[in-house]
């Protein structure tokens, strides 16, 4: 399993706005092959931050499924946030593989 996390800076101004086009923008996600369940998170932060702040987690079946999604379908996705929203949020990603669960 690979998680694919997405961090989230968002302007408080356009916050109801983009959490539409969020929700939206992850069920397109969750219709890429091997992308099987997402985690999405709300960082605490202090009161009066201009932004809100989201890690989503998308669950990806393997290393394949994100790559196959990177290279098809990232770009167009990045676009479409980045065009709607322009310079009122930032994103960054990581790609992280599980070596150890411990319970």
């Amino acid at each position: 399993m690979i998680i694919y996390e997405v961090n989230h800076d968002v302007d408080k101004e356009i916050e109801k706005e983009y959490t539409v086009w969020l929700a939206s923008h992850i069920q397109e996600m969750m219709g890429f092959e091997g992308f099987e369940s997402i985690d999405w998170y709300k960082l605490a932060n202090e009161d009066g931050q201009q932004m809100v702040c989201w890690s989503i987690h998308y669950h990806v079946r393997s290393m394949s499924d994100l790559q196959s999604y990177l290279d098809t379908h990232a770009e167009r996705m990045r676009a479409d946030g980045a065009n709607r929203f322009g310079g009122r949020y930032r994103a960054n990603r990581r790609i992280l593989s599980l070596l150890r669960h411990i319970d």
